[in-house]
């Protein structure tokens, strides 16, 4: 593939970060009556019987082929670096997990109060431990490609999926109780938030360097160690 179609590959990771967050808090949450992004959980959006679940359900094939995308075009990006076409890999199987949520939606709350949680709960809760693995992994192994700023810039991000993640996680317990959860949905959006603005920044510097590449015509050693510093 030439430097133009990696180019494109690499905008998708621009593209999902960007639509995560349109989609889901400027029209998924606006659409869903009585919804507070400040206490509730996303994945309530996609909830069995959410009014907003068939939208959000619909848009899963257009994030999933992001994703995916976005993954080969880091691994075509990486050239020989072992790490970077690991975070690549990590980022397809990422993707392809995307469609592994369809059949297990989180119950609502007052489906919990009323039956408990069910198998689908247990499911969702198994995929959410395996996203966030990814996502560390992800962050671990792309921050190993680059220099030193990228890669405390990446420890930090690391620590805010951790512990707001952490926090998000220690008040979802309460649901099933129908007690409520103040902040938890600002906690999650922050740790989402911290993973999804490190996808789009290294979408940025792998498309920066591809554009130094092609404007200078460089031989691809080069364009390695331009990367490599950042």
């Amino acid at each position: 593939m030439d430097g133009n179609g990696v180019k494109v590959l690499l905008a998708c990771g621009v593209v999902y970060s960007v639509s995560y967050v349109a989609l889901n808090d400027a029209v998924a949450a606006t659409l869903s009556h009585g919804y507070n992004r400040m206490d509730q959980a996303v994945s309530e959006l996609s909830a069995s019987g959410a009014s907003t679940r068939p939208f959000l359900m619909a848009m899963l094939p257009f994030w999933t082929a992001l994703m995916i995308a976005f993954g080969i075009g880091v691994w075509l990006a990486a050239e020989r670096r072992h790490a970077l076409r690991v975070t690549g890999g990590l980022l397809v199987a990422f993707g392809i997990t995307g469609v592994l949520w369809l059949p297990f939606p989180m119950s609502s709350r007052q489906e919990m109060v009323r039956t408990g949680t069910g198998g689908n709960d247990v499911g969702h809760i198994v995929l959410t431990v395996v996203t966030i693995a990814l996502i560390l992994l992800q962050i671990g192994f792309g921050a190993a490609a680059f220099g030193r700023r990228f890669r405390i810039y990446s420890v930090v991000t690391a620590a805010v999926v951790l512990v707001f993640g952490g926090l998000t996680g220690a008040l979802s317990s309460r649901l099933s109780q129908g007690k409520p959860t103040p902040w938890m949905g600002l906690d999650e959006r922050i740790s989402i938030g911290a993973w999804l603005l490190w996808i789009a920044v290294l979408a940025i510097v792998l498309l920066r360097a591809e554009g130094r590449s092609s404007s200078k015509d460089e031989p691809s050693g080069t364009r390695r160690e331009l990367v490599s510093t950042t």
